[in-house]
């Protein structure tokens, strides 16, 4: 067991005495979990092979799961790839900083642990302001996935973070809420055609405006379809999954919600206990089981901030079930829909 620090800072008037001790521990090659705008992420210097080893076995992560690497500004990718094409340039001005994450192939000095053995690495600027100095504190880019015991629901709060990592890295920077909640988009930018790998808050609508087409890997909707060795974070394991069993309803929102209370009613009639996932629209219809809204339909943002926390609420409950309403795949829906399927395992029942 680590000694792990948890370190208080400020977002609006952040601490340069704390924001250097937290970089001197990734110069030393150690562990720090910070916030950024999407989640909290694990950090280690992404330069540093034993360090970045660090970051897996604190996760518990599979090797085979690449990571992303984070700078500070455009001019730090230049060493860590081989070329940046002119589409990418395009979306860099557009986008950076933000959740966005691109694919390039890489340089040679990448250690293999980054890349998990592809010839391609992962890259992103981070938009909070506590992410953004720990990078330029430290000096180095830093490699950081999501900062949860692999296959949990990812971090949102430091609570999270404490909850999972505490004694299995050297410090947690405890800096407020994710105000995005999704990890961030990444996008294939090695091909012809930008391929979005796992989406997230940058949509698919926003990128076409920018590059024109843009296509989606068909492992984002059926992870069956992975054929290789994947190129970004979260494409081959199941992910973000409560205690719980996951089952997720999808069809017209009344049919879904009577296919929830029946369901509930059955699970119920096997004495076990039920958590139910809804939306602001749909909390009053239930009448029975733990009941838990993401947030509204006419804000799709709101409830991607409050997905993983709601999965992570239902873990301090005793529910054996947890029933969740389907959302619109529209624009950040998917990036919704996603991770409540990782979650669920792809357990999905029609409500006709």
């Amino acid at each position: 067991m680590k000694d792990t620090m948890i370190i208080e800072i400020d977002t609006t008037e952040i601490d340069s005495r704390l924001m250097n001790e937290c970089a001197n521990i990734l110069k030393q090659g150690g562990t720090v979990a910070f916030p950024t705008e999407t989640v909290y992420g694990l950090g280690a210097n992404a330069l540093d092979s034993k360090a970045v080893k660090k970051i897996f076995e604190a996760k518990g992560r599979p090797s085979d799961n690449p990571l992303i690497v984070h700078v500070a500004k455009t001019e730090e990718i230049l060493p860590l790839v081989k070329e940046i094409p002119e589409k990418a340039h395009r979306v860099i001005e557009k986008f950076w900083p933000g959740p966005l994450t691109l694919i390039f192939e890489k340089s040679s000095i990448i250690p293999h642990e980054i890349s998990a053995g592809l010839s391609t690495v992962a890259i992103r600027m981070p938009s909070h302001p506590i992410a953004i100095r720990l990078i330029e504190e430290s000096g180095v880019p830093i490699a950081a996935p999501s900062a949860n015991i692999s296959g949990r629901p990812s971090p949102t709060k430091a609570e999270h973070v404490v909850e999972d990592l505490i004694g299995k890295v050297d410090a947690i920077i405890a800096g407020g809420a994710c105000n995005v909640g999704v990890e961030s988009t990444v996008l294939d930018m090695t091909g012809e055609v930008p391929m979005i790998l796992r989406p997230g808050g940058v949509t698919k609508e926003m990128l076409e405006e920018v590059l024109g087409d843009v296509s989606i890997d068909p492992a984002v909707e059926n992870p069956n379809e992975i054929k290789e060795a994947p190129k970004a974070p979260g494409m081959k394991y199941t992910h973000y999954a409560p205690k719980a069993d996951v089952i997720i309803i999808q069809g017209d929102l009344n049919n879904t919600v009577n296919k929830i209370k029946d369901i509930r009613l059955s699970y119920e009639a096997e004495n076990k206990r039920v958590g139910i996932i809804c939306t602001d629209e749909t909390r009053d219809e239930y009448d029975g089981g733990i009941v838990k809204s993401m947030g509204s339909r006419k804000h799709p943002v709101t409830i991607a901030a409050n997905l993983f926390k709601v999965l992570r609420e239902f873990d301090d409950t005793d529910v054996e079930i947890i029933l969740s309403e389907a959302v619109d795949t529209v624009e950040i829906g998917q990036a919704i829909m996603n991770r409540l399927k990782k979650a669920a395992g792809y357990r999905i029942i029609e409500a006709e």
